[in-house]
């Protein structure tokens, strides 16, 4: 579930009181058979009121946060995502002056008796690719984080922004970065190597125009009237030849290293 907008500059018609928005996933849930959430945003930690109830109706979650609100103790099997974009000079340049440093703080300064599962995303860039590593070994020097996720940038189509690539041969490099840093740090880089591979210019293309995330997610946008369904969970004007999103890499490769998997979840 997704956000769009500025969480900051909530009006009456963004924010859905927390019972109507449960109401709805309720409902939601029984139609469609969900069985995992994930919240993102925005920052959804904006609205606690509606994590402490909504992660009750799921037996998985992730919450998705960029880590400058102290995470809560929500008694429920949950997994934390803090969205980091490279080290602190980099980051910072993205997200804002001082957001590394309170991330940081927020990932060394946990609940009492904290024992969910704790990870690092980083969204690569070709304005970022360069300083993966340098926030890998931050992570893992400095932190108790368990894993460092890395994904790449979805741009919208006609995309000319500092962000994107213009071509996935263009791209092939940064994902060659990534395999490296696979191979380097095993198990604290969590992607599966052959989900890099597919992610090559020689072999992407294949999995982007049968994109499997389409068919086993249900996006959900808080527009002004309720929730909406988008084209995908990247939006309505996404560039899907050059997505980097990683689950439309994640799961082909989990049906490659077994074609009879059952769950098509980490």
């Amino acid at each position: 579930m997704f956000r769009e907008g500025n969480p900051n500059t909530p009006t009456e018609k963004n924010e859905m009181p927390a019972e109507i928005m449960i109401k709805e996933l309720k409902t939601l849930k029984r139609r469609h058979g969900i069985a995992s959430m994930l919240w993102m945003g925005g920052e959804p930690l904006l609205r606690q009121d509606v994590l402490e109830l909504g992660v009750k109706l799921f037996p998985r979650n992730v919450i998705a946060t960029n880590g400058t609100i102290p995470i809560p103790d929500i008694d429920h099997k949950i997994t934390w995502v803090i969205s980091l974009d490279g080290p602190e000079h980099m980051n910072d340049e993205i997200r804002g002056k001082g957001s590394f440093k309170k991330a940081i703080h927020t990932l060394n300064n946990l609940p009492d008796n904290f024992s969910n599962k704790l990870q690092c995303q980083c969204a690569i860039t070709k304005k970022n690719e360069d300083n993966i590593e340098e926030l890998a070994e931050i992570l893992l020097k400095e932190t108790p984080v368990h894993n460092l996720v890395l994904s790449f940038y979805v741009p919208k189509k006609n995309d000319t922004s500092e962000f994107a690539w213009n071509t996935l041969e263009e791209r092939d490099s940064a994902v060659k970065m990534a395999i490296a840093l696979k191979k380097k740090y095993p198990t604290f880089i969590p992607n599966r190597e052959i989900a890099l591979e597919l992610m090559l210019s020689q072999n992407a293309l294949q999995y982007t125009r049968d994109c499997c995330v389409k068919k086993f997610m249900l996006p959900l946008y808080l527009g002004e009237e309720g929730f909406e369904t988008p084209f995908c969970c990247y939006g309505n004007d996404v560039d899907c030849d050059l997505c980097g999103s990683f689950g439309v890499f994640h799961i082909p490769a989990l049906k490659i290293e077994n074609p009879e998997i059952e769950s098509l979840l980490i």
